[in-house]
């Protein structure tokens, strides 16, 4: 009989590692009775729904999902268009109180300080995104102005976030949660609050690869964001080394920032070398959803206004060159490739879609932001 009792414990206790370890989140969201709570996974290839539940007259819940392999994951708690975002680290039980009206920016958590810095970093972010919304419809703010408004405004941000988080824990998920933070802006679709490529933004950068390589060596997103970082580091290097050949050739011809970049030939084709027509220099992304969209109205400016000496100089941004190539096979106009992104650099953009006007004699005119008629500025410069 005992001998009978010890295997059966001992398949049980293979059954059970088998099932592997689990994490928890419950809690109660009271005003939400008879509404579906989803619980969604913030995978590297997008959301991806885990589970959900309708909530009873108790308004509890409470789902138990797989532990993440390799290192931290981070998921979401939605109810209609309210979010919570979460992380876990691995076996974790998570508590969550909130009410459904506001649910997103006001409730409480335990059972896990990552969850917890995340509440407050996205509180913060709601609070900076209704900042920039305000600037952005502040009309005594122009051109210039605002752009610089929105800089300073985003630079205290991100001091505050580096130096209250990131820098305080570089391995943990609220940090990497940080610097996964976007704004959606009026004048253009969305865009990253740090950005690889700005000498302050790459300290946060590399301070959160550099430890999520340490401590979670076998991490899919640990790998990803250290190759980034590490794309980033050769394209300054390189960018370094070219400067150096131009052995103080001037990069500037009037007052445009002259760029050089392969179209899908091969073949180098410069920003200057289109003086004597006016210039629409655009930045674009072809794997964005509004690409196509996009497109077809600059198909049908160039159509309208080429004639009279309108041509337009794109800059692709997109990390799929395949599907660069595929993309400007029949388009009419300049179009070139700059993955690394150094000519966004140079050009100060923050985020694409994005274009500039230059007049017929290579003098930048204006930036997006600055025109209410893109039409007109190209009537007024033709």
């Amino acid at each position: 009989m005992k001998k009978i009792i010890i295997v059966m414990l001992g398949v049980l206790l293979m059954s059970a590692c088998q099932k592997g370890k689990t994490f928890t989140v419950e809690g109660t969201i009271e005003g939400a009775q008879d509404s579906t709570l989803y619980l969604y996974n913030r995978s590297m290839s997008g959301i991806v729904l885990i589970d959900s539940a309708k909530l009873g007259q108790d308004c509890t819940f409470s789902f138990t999902h797989e532990a993440p392999v390799g290192g931290p994951d981070l998921y979401v708690l939605r109810i209609y268009n309210q979010w919570i975002n979460l992380a876990v680290d691995s076996t974790e039980t998570i508590t969550l109180k909130a009410q459904l009206a506001g649910m997103a920016q006001n409730y409480t958590v335990t059972g896990s300080e990552n969850c917890d810095k995340i509440r407050q970093l996205a509180l913060m972010h709601s609070q900076l995104q209704q900042q920039v919304i305000e600037v952005e419809q502040n009309t005594t703010l122009m051109g210039p102005t605002m752009v610089d408004s929105l800089r300073l405004l985003l630079r205290n941000y991100k001091d505050g976030v580096m130096r209250d988080y990131i820098f305080q824990g570089p391995q943990t998920s609220y940090a990497y949660f940080a610097l996964s933070q976007t704004l959606n802006h009026l004048y253009w679709n969305t865009s990253p609050v740090f950005e690889l490529g700005d000498s302050l933004d790459d300290r946060a950068y590399r301070a959160v690869a550099t430890c999520w390589k340490e401590y979670y060596p076998e991490s899919e997103r640990a790998q990803q964001l250290f190759n980034m970082v590490e794309r980033d580091i050769n394209s300054n290097r390189i960018a370094a080394a070219r400067q150096q050949q131009l052995q103080g050739e001037s990069i500037e011809v009037s007052n445009i920032i002259d760029l050089r970049l392969p179209d899908a030939n091969g073949q180098e084709r410069s920003l200057s070398e289109l003086r004597g027509q006016v210039v629409l220099l655009d930045f674009h992304l072809f794997s964005s959803e509004e690409s196509g969209a996009r497109i077809l109205k600059l198909r049908d400016l160039y159509n309208r206004y080429h004639d009279r000496g309108l041509e337009i100089y794109q800059v692709s941004i997109d990390p799929d060159e395949h599907l660069w190539r595929q993309a400007v096979q029949s388009l009419p106009w300049v179009s070139v490739y700059d993955p690394a992104g150094e000519s966004c650099r140079r050009y100060n953009v923050q985020a694409v879609p994005e274009y500039f006007t230059i007049s017929r004699d290579n003098e930048l005119q204006f930036r997006s932001v600055q025109i209410s008629d893109l039409e007109k500025e190209i009537e007024r410069l033709l």
